[in-house]
């Protein structure tokens, strides 16, 4: 996927989420989600992933029903990196529905940070740009193995820092900042009663990520599910696309586009000043 095309597929949630004017004729062959036209199988995945929060990764949870579908990589036109896009098949009740997002099971950190140390700076950009995610090791393993099921790249460690203690890992996920382009969204339960599922839990947007994370008392570790996208890059050479089984493994970067909350927790120790790449001691 080119570049420019794939920073238009970042952000479709987003701008979704947002409920804005539609400044194009109605098609009959699309239809409306949160006030954006879509086509029909689009708005199928999204309600499915979005709204009811199917087929998500996580702890104790049913493997999802979704595919990671082969990447195609393109070369920046120098260095020895190529990049892609992951993007995903959800099969919804028999029918096989095309989607940029996959929610995971997580723990937001908005938590305070140390950003300097013995006058270096730490963390620049902390909650503005990218943040951590916590999540079960058993949770990552298994997105592992739907890449390799999927694509056939095997994932790298790189980008994961590993809680061996706790069985967790911590990820640095991408948040959009740019200028005309939404910040991702984030929302609140409104409705405590989750005796129907988490599908049928009704949530509240309050403002972007980077808003609520400027907030005193929101700077705290939330619960709930990220919706993300997926990028991979490997290296290979330039005039040559790396495949599968004969280049490097593919080093993954996940990007918030959005998060649904369910309260805070205390029982994860957030990371306060910039640790080891892979392991946390």
């Amino acid at each position: 996927m080119a570049a420019n095309e794939a920073n238009v597929n970042q952000n479709i949630a987003a701008q979704n989420e947002q409920a804005g004017q539609i400044d194009v004729d109605e098609d009959p062959n699309m239809v409306q989600w949160r006030g954006n036209l879509v086509t029909e199988k689009e708005a199928k995945a999204l309600r499915h992933v979005f709204d009811n929060l199917q087929d998500h990764f996580g702890h104790q949870r049913p493997d999802p029903r979704v595919r990671f579908n082969h990447v195609s990589l393109a070369h920046p036109g120098h260095g020895q990196k190529w990049h892609g896009d992951v993007d995903f098949t959800y099969d919804i009740d028999g029918d096989h529905c095309k989607l940029n997002y996959i929610g995971m099971d997580v723990c937001i950190d908005l938590a305070p940070k140390l950003v300097h140390k013995h006058g270096q700076p730490l963390l620049n950009d902390y909650g503005s740009t990218w943040l951590y995610v916590y999540l079960p090791q058993l949770s990552i393993d298994r997105v592992k193995s739907y890449m390799k099921a999927g694509t056939g790249w095997d994932v790298s460690g790189e980008g994961f820092i590993d809680d061996n203690n706790r069985s967790m890992v911590a990820i640095e996920v991408k948040l959009c900042n740019e200028s005309g382009q939404p910040e991702p969204s984030f929302w609140v339960v409104k409705d405590n009663d989750a005796s129907g599922g988490r599908g049928s839990m009704s949530f509240s947007r309050i403002g972007s990520v980077q808003e609520v994370a400027a907030q005193s008392h929101q700077k705290r570790i939330h619960r709930g599910i990220g919706i993300f996208s997926i990028s991979m890059e490997v290296y290979g050479t330039s005039n040559l696309e790396p495949t599968p089984g004969t280049w490097d493994e593919a080093k993954l970067s996940f990007t918030l586009v959005s998060a649904r909350t369910w309260g805070v927790t205390d029982c994860v120790a957030p990371i306060v000043y910039a640790p080891s790449k892979r392991h946390l001691d």
